[in-house]
């Protein structure tokens, strides 16, 4: 008998349930620190997010998919890696979306174990890496326990019915009026950090929860003092600085910036953006800027496809990468990927073998955003034109010029005063003098420093 308890309990733990550690309304458990926290979280103002979908990211469409390609990752330059979600999916009028929660306090046997979980984030950790888990805040997919055992924790409609957030019919809406199941869902929160030894979180539509609980959330995640955990929110609201987050989200960004190459838009509504997106920003609290990400990817398109080929998306991603706020790469933006990776994300996986010159470009800029303490936390002053993103970051006496044309024909530049002067390739550090105008090619770019 005493066998058969000890193999329960072995297979109990690689389900990621751990004997004793419940999750009640009234649990008040703690699970015990995974590991030692990691110390080298970067500071919100120097990362670099990597966005992983694990069904496409590998063959295996699994934890050790991404496991085995964390070198990879480490080699592009990122220093931040989020994980879509990782929790088990709802059955019930399911559509098979990762964001369809069954259980908040478990792992998608799909992807694995929680033990294959630790060996991801303890690879990234050993490559100087930090790991966010994506949550999903808003609502729980319809065969949630919850949904028997605490009606009361979901929205209702006036004769008693549990109802959906509008247009998600497969997910049902959770009620923040009800303290006991923000406990909760805080208390699941706090399980990934100590059991898998997670650095925070991207948060899915921020937006819809009310600013109150997030920071009710992120103060009380917060209290565990040896954790430095970063918190992304996917939202825009001026709301979600105030509640803590390190990070907004840069949908408007991205829809301007769409619009700018395929419709023709002033590219000076970036400098307007630079204002409005950190409108309630306080500090170095960032946004962040995306070309592509796992919904616009199947929406919209690929970067290469949204963004002028390879080249566009390029100048484009110089942009995001230098401008203002803190770049995200979704998998397979490094190689050009010139297809989809469609919702439920379960018919194409990144083929890693394609356009190794488009990946040497983007370990190329994020080296030197990297590198460069005047891109990552310089003051800009920008000279962006209709077609031309034009911009200075000045950190004490280091000094980067960025110029990046976002059109697909051949312009002239007229530099501002001043900057018609001697600079260094920030790449090759050869010398380059600079006239009152310069000749760009199409989708060409820039980068000098002084």
């Amino acid at each position: 008998m005493k066998r058969k308890l000890t193999l329960l309990v072995c297979i109990l733990m690689l389900t990621g349930i751990r004997p004793g550690l419940t999750f009640g309304q009234n649990s008040g458990s703690t699970p015990s620190q995974y590991n030692k926290p990691y110390k080298n979280v970067p500071d919100r103002r120097d990362v670099t997010i990597y966005q992983v979908n694990m069904r496409t990211f590998s063959k295996e469409g699994n934890f050790k998919g991404v496991t085995a390609r964390l070198d990879s990752i480490k080699a592009l330059g990122a220093n931040v890696v989020y994980l879509m979600p990782v929790y088990p999916v709802g059955i019930v009028k399911t559509a098979n979306s990762p964001y369809c929660v069954k259980d908040y306090v478990a792992i998608n046997t799909e992807f694995g174990t929680l033990n294959d979980l630790r060996e991801l984030v303890d690879g990234a950790h050993q490559r100087k890496m930090a790991v966010l888990l994506d949550w999903v805040g808003n609502h729980t997919s319809w065969d949630h326990a919850w949904i028997t055992t605490h009606k009361d924790w979901y929205k209702q409609d006036s004769v008693g019915k549990i109802v959906s957030p509008q247009g998600w019919n497969d997910v049902v809406q959770l009620n923040f009026d009800n303290q006991d199941m923000r406990r909760e869902m805080i208390s699941a929160m706090k399980y990934w950090i100590y059991s898998a030894n997670i650095d925070g979180f991207r948060c899915d539509y921020t937006d819809g929860p009310p600013v109150d609980f997030w920071k009710q959330a992120i103060d009380t995640l917060k209290k565990i003092s040896n954790h430095r955990l970063l918190m992304l929110a996917e939202g825009k609201r001026p709301g979600n600085y105030t509640a803590g987050f390190d990070y907004n989200f840069g949908f408007t960004f991205f829809e301007n910036l769409e619009a700018v190459y395929k419709k023709g838009k002033s590219a000076k509504v970036i400098d307007s953006l630079n204002n409005e997106n950190y409108i309630g920003a306080t500090g170095d609290q960032q946004i962040v800027r995306y070309l592509t990400n796992h919904d616009v990817n199947g929406s919209n398109g690929s970067a290469v496809e949204i963004f002028g080929g390879k080249k566009g998306s390029i100048a484009a991603f110089v942009v995001v990468a230098y401008m203002k706020g803190v770049p995200m790469i979704y998998n397979g933006q490094e190689v050009g990927l010139p297809y989809r990776l469609v919702f439920p994300f379960t018919s194409a996986k990144v083929d890693w073998t394609l356009n190794p010159d488009v990946t040497a470009e983007y370990k190329k800029i994020i080296a030197f955003r990297n590198a460069s303490t005047a891109i990552r936390r310089g003051k800009l002053t920008s000279f962006t034109t209709d077609d031309v993103c034009a911009f200075t970051k000045q950190d004490g006496g280091k000094k980067v010029l960025v110029i990046s044309n976002l059109r697909n024909i051949p312009l002239t530049f007229t530099l501002p005063a001043g900057l018609a002067t001697t600079w260094r390739d920030a790449f090759t550090g050869a010398k380059t003098t600079l006239n009152s105008t310069i000749k760009l090619e199409p989708y060409s770019y820039l980068v000098l420093k002084n």
